[in-house]
């Protein structure tokens, strides 16, 4: 039986990033069942960073981890880990009060937002259906970021193996139970006794806890669906900002390597699954494009779904369980897992070893309470 750390569960982008910060502190696995990093999750995002989505906390996280985005560590990766890219929110009549409401949240966290009128909405993407009827207001937001989700994941993984960790991919099942004041993973390949279990299993996070004896925090995935088709011949789309609609039922589009990606942004609770896009939610994502826009969606090139997987109140959770000491929780990142990334690892690291609350979270406005798991229980 091989004596171990840490044990973290999970390979996605929320358990490398933590596994990161504690391979330098104490001796580090993370164990991916699948055969790939980021399968259910990070891997079918659309890597978009901006302040349009969750609460004050989440976009306390966000703006708390663009540093680390704008510039890596020094020999992290080779080229860009993110490329700037405006975020522009749109709105109907309808919706002016929800995009008034969402520009009145970013400024908090952003000076880089100004409000937009149908005509220079028209300048910036010209296929919107802007005007009497259609899109009447809009706001731009110049400090979104373009993340490459595959080059954060392998990069992550080659940092972790680098300080003397390892990444398991292909893990198979585990069996979790305490004995004393550790805990036993059995694995396929090995027996490890580890003083710390990091559930960081994303859908699966819930199902960890209940094979290692442990309360649940709740959680709930949800599927969301993502299209990607062609533009019109001779229409350059490459400074195209990403473009959401203004509340939660609309859609999304941002330019992707000469296309167009789109999602309806639905959000279907589903058990832990992998996730495959229903005809249903592919139609509605092309016919919401095609109402707001100009565009005709006539070939659907691409396809997939991802989850994303919510704590009740919506905001990741880091801490460790209540119920069961060593047992220590990095949940719920939603839709947002990636752009927060790195400043939930640095809440997991304080949250584990004792720390001292981390400055970079205080100064913007992140507090311990409303990351740590008990909250979920009262």
């Amino acid at each position: 039986m091989r004596q171990i750390d840490i044990v973290v569960i999970g390979g996605g982008i929320a358990g490398l990033s933590a596994a990161m910060r504690f391979v330098r502190r104490a001796s580090t696995i993370v164990i991916e069942r699948e055969a790939a990093l980021g399968y259910h999750s990070s891997g079918r995002s659309a890597t978009f960073s901006h302040y349009g989505i969750g609460d004050a906390t989440v976009r306390g996280l966000t703006a708390a981890s663009k540093a680390f985005f704008e510039t890596p560590p020094d020999g992290f990766v080779e080229g860009a880990l993110s490329t700037a890219k405006p975020a522009m929110f749109i709105a109907t009549v309808e919706l002016l009060a929800e995009l008034e409401a969402l520009g009145t949240k970013m400024t908090r966290f952003t000076d880089t937002i100004r409000p937009l009128d149908p005509a220079e909405m028209l300048e910036i993407v010209p296929v919107l259906k802007a005007g009497p009827g259609g899109i009447v207001a809009g706001l731009l937001d110049t400090s979104g970021r373009k993340l490459d989700s595959d080059l954060l994941l392998q990069a992550s993984a080659r940092d972790v193996r680098r300080a003397g960790g390892e990444v398991l991919i292909d893990a198979g099942s585990l069996s979790i139970t305490r004995s004393g004041e550790r805990w036993i993973v059995e694995t396929p390949g090995e027996t490890l006794s580890a003083r710390f279990i990091v559930d960081a299993a994303g859908a699966w996070a819930d199902e960890v806890a209940r094979g290692a004896g442990v309360r649940p925090l709740g959680l709930q995935p949800m599927r969301r669906t993502i299209i990607g088709f062609d533009p019109p011949v001779g229409l350059d789309i490459s400074a195209w900002p990403f473009t959401k609609t203004a509340g939660e039922d609309g859609f999304y589009m941002l330019p992707d390597a000469g296309r167009i990606l789109a999602s309806p942004m639905d959000v279907t609770p589903t058990e832990p699954t992998d996730a495959q896009a229903e005809d249903y939610d592919v139609a509605v994502a092309a016919w919401r494009i095609e109402e707001a826009t100009t565009l005709e969606v006539k070939r659907v090139t691409t396809k997939w779904a991802g989850l994303r997987t919510f704590t009740a109140d919506k905001v990741p959770t880091a801490g460790f369980a209540p119920d069961a000491p060593g047992f220590f929780w990095l949940a719920g990142q939603g839709g947002y897992g990636l752009q927060t990334a790195p400043a939930m690892a640095l809440a997991a690291e304080a949250l584990l070893f004792g720390d001292p609350w981390p400055e970079a979270l205080s100064a913007f406005g992140v507090r311990e309470e409303q990351v740590r798991p008990e909250r979920l229980f009262r």
